[in-house]
């Protein structure tokens, strides 16, 4: 009995952990491939699952913020999907590379395709330039079924309370690498500079030593090589003079 009553109570556990894990992690989300900087550019994946077990998504509109627009908003093709980019014209112009853009990319609309029950699809984006005063971008969206549908995902979630209903897709900024070194920085690449020349002068010192050494050695292997010749000459004389000798004693005898 206790058994039984333990194997209940634990199926009814992960039945439970399955549901909510489900509803967490089933609405639609947007995901960074590598880092999402302030001021720089990333490339995004906005991930749609498929809700319902009776219909499919067939089109999902992603709004971008007016209170930080982007001035570069590109989607990437995805076989199946038409999309579609719509811009607004900007109350302030945007300063990007020394120039102004005076409009900003307001929403973009996927269309065309369908992601079945129990499947999901990304759709990347590449983003930028993000703005450098703000901690996250939120991008609110609308997925519609093919049974006339909608569900919004565009309630905002705020710190320290509990994540709402249809929460819009939160895309969270990274401080940019290094900002906050850059005196740390400049002084190593002044010291690897400097260690660069030490290591050239020292090298520069080892192949003149080298050299020197390499000369030595040729001169006295020249003077070996010398003496070494100069005493085979002289066995070669003393070994002529042996053999006059002799032939000459045996024409006396």
């Amino acid at each position: 009995m206790n058994i039984t009553r333990v194997s209940v109570a634990g199926a009814a556990a992960a039945s439970t952990v399955l549901l909510f894990a489900g509803t967490a992690f089933a609405h639609v989300g947007v995901q960074p491939v590598g880092p999402a900087e302030k001021g720089g550019y990333a490339t995004v994946n906005v991930k749609v699952p498929n809700e319902r077990d009776n219909a499919s998504t067939v089109k999902l509109e992603v709004s971008f913020p007016t209170a930080h627009p982007l001035s570069s908003v590109m989607p990437q093709p995805v076989p199946g999907w038409k999309a579609e980019v719509t811009k607004a014209k900007l109350d302030k112009p945007l300063k990007v590379h020394g120039r102004e853009i005076d409009e900003a990319v307001s929403k973009i609309t996927w269309s065309g395709g369908k992601i079945g029950p129990g499947e999901f699809q990304q759709f990347p984006l590449s983003l930028g330039q993000l703005p450098e005063d703000a901690d996250q971008l939120v991008l609110k969206a609308v997925q519609t079924y093919d049974n006339k549908e909608v569900v919004r995902w565009i309630e905002e979630p705020k710190e320290g309370e509990e994540e709402p209903q249809s929460p819009a897709p939160v895309l969270e900024l990274s401080e940019p690498a290094g900002d906050d070194h850059h005196g740390g920085s400049d002084d190593a690449a002044k010291n690897a500079k400097s260690e660069d020349g030490e290591a050239a002068e020292a090298d520069d010192g080892h192949e003149s030593g080298t050299a020197a050494a390499d000369d030595t050695a040729d001169t006295s292997g020249n003077d070996t090589t010398a003496r070494v010749l100069g005493v085979i000459g002289i066995i070669v004389g003393v070994a002529g003079v042996a053999f006059g000798v002799l032939a000459g004693r045996r024409r006396t005898s």
